[in-house]
């Protein structure tokens, strides 16, 4: 029975490498860019005001893309949620002994950990980086909290809260683009402001900073969750 295993296992790798070298075989780089991307190169620019490209296409031109991005995080976050939940309905934080050193470490580290994830979602529209960066870097943030002070009771009204809110305010910053510009997500609802500018890109710094927000606390639920689990076994 093993060796039907391992020889079924080798016969699956070796059609994915032979699939993987086709690929290759027949990957033919493009010299120019399609219609689609020379717009979006040409005009993202001055259109959206932003300096980093990709984020005028991720946020104002494929705005709907973003949008069902972050409400799949949020199902995963509600199923897993769903599934984990304890018998009688209530949650148990794990509980452990933390040491000296990790509570100093925690108290040093989490501003600064916290002040990265806003500044890289805040400059999303400037530099590489955004809302979805900046929100994981905030929940790593969480993780840190769990493993140094892990005592304190931490609940989920923070945590629904800010999602709710962020992910609400989302969406209607999306219709006002519908009402008062071009379209859903529309940046020019607000002055787009000097180039390569803090306060430049319209709506979009704005986006981005729900995004994180968002993001950060669907994620900080979810390893909330897995802890709770574990404190039920412990």
């Amino acid at each position: 029975m093993k060796i039907l295993k391992n020889s079924i296992l080798l016969v699956l790798l070796g059609f994915m490498t032979w699939m993987l070298f086709n690929l290759y075989k027949d990957y033919d780089s493009r010299d120019t860019l399609n219609d689609t991307a020379r717009y979006y190169a040409e005009k993202g620019p001055d259109e959206t005001g932003a300096a980093n490209l990709v984020t005028s296409v991720v946020v104002t031109y494929r705005g709907l893309d973003t949008l069902g991005e972050v409400t799949i995080l949020f199902l995963v976050s509600a199923i897993i949620g769903l599934l984990l939940k304890t018998e009688n309905g209530t949650r148990k934080t794990a509980m452990r002994a933390s040491s000296e050193f990790m509570i100093t470490a925690a108290k040093l580290l989490i501003p600064m950990i916290s002040l990265i994830g806003v500044y890289i979602f805040v400059n999303g529209h400037l530099t590489p980086g955004g809302g979805f960066q900046g929100g994981a870097i905030l929940a790593s943030t969480f993780i840190l909290l769990l493993i140094s002070i892990s005592r304190n009771k931490i609940g989920h009204k923070v945590l629904e809260l800010t999602e709710a809110l962020s992910g609400l305010s989302f969406v209607l910053i999306g219709i006002l683009g519908v009402i008062l510009a071009a379209g859903f997500l529309d940046n020019k609802i607000l002055g787009t402001g000097t180039f390569g500018s803090l306060l430049s890109a319209g709506a979009i710094p704005i986006i981005y900073s729900l995004i994180g927000l968002k993001v950060g606390a669907e994620l900080s639920t979810i390893i909330l969750e897995l802890n709770q689990v574990q404190g039920k076994e412990d």
